[in-house]
C-alpha cells in the first residue's frame, strides 16, 4: 500500500512540475517546496519511529534464527551453513525505494527550505531594467531576513528587521501578478513625494545629486547609452538614460492609489502611501516599474539583493553591489 501511495505522491509532483514547465499552470515554488518538506518530513518521522524499528526487529530475528540454526548444526556434528548474515541484515535494514525517495531526501529538502525561506535566496536577473548595476544573466543572492523574517508562502512578517531605505535594491512580488518576482531600486518610502520630471529625480522637493560619467555600452543592444552617477539619499549608484525615449510615461495601469500620482508630458509625481514603496529600475527609460504599475505594498517584499555570486558570461562580475 505504501508503495502505491508513494507512487501517486511522486507522480503528482512530477505532473505539477511538467505542467508548470510547459506553461499549463502558474507555478508556486515556495508552496511546492513547503509541501515537499512536509511530505518528506512525515515519511522521515514514519521511518524513524516505525518502519526502521520494524526492519531492525526483522534483522535481529534473522540473526537470532541463523545463530540458533548454526548451534543446532554444531550439536549434530554438521558443519554450519554458509550464510553471510551481515549482508542479509544489511539488505533488510536498507530503506525500500519509496522511503529512499521521500524520507531519504528530507534532510536535503528541509535544508534548502530553511536556507531559502529565512536566510538567502538565489535569483537570476531576467531583463535589462537594472542595467548598469545588474546585467542580464547575473546570479544574485537576496537577504531574506534584512527586512524582517517572513513565513514562507503566507509571507507573514514575524520579526521587525530593518526598514527598507531609499537606494536599496529590493526583490518583491510583482503587484499585478504576485507569483512573479521583480527586482528594482527603492526611490520612495512611505510618505515621500517622488517626482521624475524631464528625467530628473526629486524626493520631497530635493533634486537628487546627479553627474555625467562615461557612456555605457550595452552589448545586447550594441549601442551606447548616457550614464549618470546618482546619489540617492547617500546611496550612490549608476543610472542610464536613452535620449530617444520621451520623458512622459505612456500607458500607466489603473493601480491602487493611482490618484496619488499626477502624470504629465514631463513625467510623473507620486505621493507614496503608508506601507508602500515606489520602485524604479536603474535603466530608467527601459524599465517597467512603479511609474507604470504602481506602489509595492510591504506584504510583497521578498528581500534585499546584495551580492552577485556568478555570471557565466562574465565571472569578473562576482561581488557585492549598491
Amino acid at each position: 500500500m505504501m508503495q502505491t501511495l508513494t507512487s501517486l505522491v511522486l507522480a503528482a509532483f512530477v505532473a505539477y512540475g511538467g505542467a508548470w514547465y510547459f506553461g499549463a499552470v502558474e507555478g508556486n515554488f515556495p508552496l511546492l517546496l513547503l509541501l515537499a518538506t512536509v511530505i518528506t518530513g512525515i515519511y522521515w518521522l514514519g521511518d524513524r519511529f516505525y518502519f526502521l524499528p520494524e526492519r531492525q526487529k526483522a534483522a535481529a530475528l534473522l540473526a537470532a534464527e541463523t545463530l540458533r540454526r548454526q548451534q543446532e548444526q554444531q550439536k549434530l556434528g554438521m558443519p554450519p551453513s554458509d550464510c553471510d548474515i551481515t549482508a542479509a541484515t544489511q539488505h533488510i535494514l536498507a530503506q525500500p525505494w519509496w522511503l529512499d525517495w521521500t524520507a531519504g531526501l528530507f534532510p536535503v529538502i528541509i535544508g534548502v527550505f530553511l536556507l531559502r525561506s529565512f536566510l538567502v535566496e538565489p535569483f537570476k536577473i531576467p531583463s535589462g531594467s537594472m542595467i548598469p548595476t545588474l546585467l542580464v544573466g547575473d546570479l544574485i543572492l537576496v537577504n531574506k531576513f534584512h527586512y524582517g523574517l517572513r513565513l514562507p508562502v503566507f509571507n507573514t512578517k514575524i520579526t521587525a528587521g530593518t526598514a527598507p531605505q531609499r537606494g536599496d535594491v529590493m526583490v518583491f512580488r510583482y503587484p499585478p501578478k504576485p507569483h512573479l518576482d521583480y527586482i528594482k531600486r527603492i526611490v520612495g518610502v512611505p510618505g515621500d513625494e517622488v517626482a521624475y520630471l524631464n528625467k530628473r529625480l526629486t524626493i520631497n522637493g530635493v533634486v537628487q545629486d546627479t553627474h555625467a560619467v562615461p557612456d555605457f555600452f550595452d552589448e545586447d543592444a550594441m549601442r551606447y547609452f548616457k550614464q549618470y552617477r546618482e546619489n540617492l539619499s547617500g546611496n550612490p549608484h549608476s543610472v542610464l538614460n536613452d535620449d530617444n525615449r520621451p520623458a512622459y510615461v505612456p500607458g500607466a495601469d489603473d493601480f491602487a492609489f493611482r490618484n496619488n500620482c499626477i502624470y504629465s508630458i514631463e513625467g510623473v509625481i507620486c505621493k507614496v502611501p503608508a506601507g508602500h514603496y515606489f520602485m524604479m529600475g536603474d535603466n530608467r527609460d527601459n524599465s517597467l516599474d512603479s511609474r507604470y504599475w504602481g506602489f509595492v505594498p510591504d506584504a510583497n517584499i521578498v528581500g534585499k539583493a546584495f551580492f552577485i555570486w556568478m555570471n557565466f558570461s562574465s565571472p569578473k562580475r562576482i561581488g557585492s553591489f549598491h
